[in-house]
């Protein structure tokens, strides 16, 4: 054998020992960590990562680890949470310790660690969240704005004349415009392209999260320094950068420090507050982050459970009668339902809650870290280590629900037929990363569902079969994309 072929022989083999023992010495430092499945070497747990699946391969891992596993990115462990227990006594009891968020490039680099999400999260988490409840969340101006566009919302069903048509685009229209009032002080036509253009890019940017192309992106940071890949991956957020930003050039040149507007209006202010600091954590790249993360955040979602609320319900119809009963009886037909109807509205509250439940439209909360090392249930998690709370094996978890497997308001109604909350609804995740919009989105759901319901009954379109809750479940990405109901006008009781 040649000198050479010898060399890289050797060279071959030595390269080779040396990626086996690291691979040995990480996985040794970590061998504090939960069971799971045994990772590839260097390529961890590909299978298990693939997000678009984590419902039924976490449902299935769980079966197997218990309520903590590992799983691999590559060479890093992340670790899922499963069941109330856990998921609770992690987000609730050790909220501090799992507060941190783990760098992710394609939601990190555009922003530039400038979002609520990011580095600098408390202060704008909490200015956020400060403004949407002085300006009205919850309260009645909040309100007044959510049952202005139930009016606008109704008028749209109206329009299609009890003929089949997909109502996702009005309910997109009427959440959108519900989150731009809020942030940009600005009401939509629901035929306005302009409109249209802005909920249909930021569907797709909500869907490019687990996009196979920003999951391979999240693994391998080093291709978004490509030009062509970068410019795919972040087409979306360029739109919605923009389309902020000309709303932020606007007001900018028409502000008034006594007398603002809106949500953009009262970050300019803010911004003039802290000018004086050497970095600020309120400055343009902040506005632009938190405006695109709120609106982002505001309506795909929201839209998606309205539409899905409403195909479930004209597969149940018996369900739909009896909620059409209990709002008549309360209104009398004589204004929309109101917050102050809720208590009264006792069944309705408790299937909008129990739909949000079986729909499980967020499988799993938007990964969190451990900002140190930490004793948790047995084992140790070394700081920085991914956590992926598992909200769906919450809402089924049998511990905390008397049918988990089945559709049943009951879940939400006290043995007085008077709506009672469950420490395990947990759509909107919990602790101190709980979505920050969840007052809103729950204001939402009630009186825009309420009102319609109020006005109409929701039919399958003719040659339609009916399903079960299993099935609406299994299918619900089809159903809120691309399913179709008739808006049937009801024959209102007079006074």
């Amino acid at each position: 054998m040649e000198f050479s072929a010898i060399l890289t022989l050797l060279v071959t083999v030595l390269i080779t020992l040396h990626f086996i023992l690291s691979w040995w010495r990480q996985h040794r430092q970590y061998k504090s960590l939960p069971p799971g499945p045994t990772p590839l070497p260097f390529l961890g747990n590909p299978k298990y990562m693939d997000l678009r699946k984590a419902d039924r391969n976490f449902t299935l891992l769980s079966q197997k680890y218990g309520s903590m596993f590992t799983i691999w990115k590559l060479t890093e462990p992340v670790v899922v949470l499963c069941g109330y227990e856990t998921v609770r006594d992690a987000l609730l009891n050790h909220a501090e310790e799992f507060s941190a968020r783990p760098f992710i490039p394609t939601l990190h680099i555009p922003n530039k660690g400038y979002s609520i999400s990011g580095q600098r999260w408390r202060p704008l988490r909490r200015f956020t969240i400060s403004y949407l409840r002085n300006f009205g969340m919850g309260k009645k101006t909040m309100e007044s704005r959510v049952l202005e566009e139930a009016a606008y919302l109704t008028q749209a069903a109206a329009e299609t004349e009890g003929k089949p048509f997909n109502p996702l685009q009005i309910m997109a229209s009427a959440v959108g415009n519900i989150i731009s009032s809020v942030l940009f002080g600005e009401h939509f036509d629901y035929k306005d392209p302009k409109l249209h253009d802005l909920m249909s890019h930021t569907s797709r940017h909500i869907k490019n999260v687990t996009s196979p192309l920003h999951m391979l992106c999240n693994i391998f940071p080093f291709l978004l320094k490509v030009p062509v890949i970068s410019k795919i991956a972040f087409k979306e957020n360029s739109y919605l950068y923009n389309f902020v930003l000309d709303y932020i050039k606007e007001h900018k040149r028409t502000l008034k420090p006594e007398a603002p507007r809106d949500l953009i209006d009262y970050f300019l202010l803010k911004m003039k507050e802290v000018e004086h600091e050497k970095d600020p954590d309120f400055c343009e790249d902040s506005l632009m982050s938190v405006m695109v993360g709120l609106l982002a955040a505001g309506s795909e979602t929201t839209a998606s459970t309205l539409k899905f609320c409403l195909v479930f319900l004209a597969h149940y119809p018996d369900v739909q009668a009896k909620v059409q009963q209990e709002i008549d009886e309360v209104t009398q037909s004589l204004h929309l339902p109101g917050i102050e109807n809720r208590p009264q509205l006792a069944y309705t509250n408790a299937v909008i809650h129990e739909i949000q439940r079986v729909l499980d439209l967020a499988p799993i909360a938007l990964f969190h870290a451990v900002t140190k090392d930490i004793e948790f249930r047995g084992y140790t998690i070394p700081k920085d280590t991914i956590i992926i709370p598992f909200l769906t094996s919450v809402l089924n978890d049998p511990s905390q629900w008397e049918t988990p497997e089945q559709f049943n308001p009951g879940h939400f109604l006290d043995e007085q037929g008077q709506f009672r909350n469950r420490v395990a609804f947990m759509p909107f995740s919990a602790g101190k990363r709980v979505c920050a919009g969840e007052n809103l989105a729950r204001m939402e759901l009630f009186l825009l569902l309420s009102a319609l319901l109020q006005k109409f009954t929701f039919k399958l379109p003719p040659g339609s079969e009916h399903q079960d809750a299993k099935w609406l479940n299994a299918n619900k990405r089809d159903i809120v994309s691309d399913a179709q109901l008739c808006a049937v006008p009801r024959a209102l009781p007079t006074k």
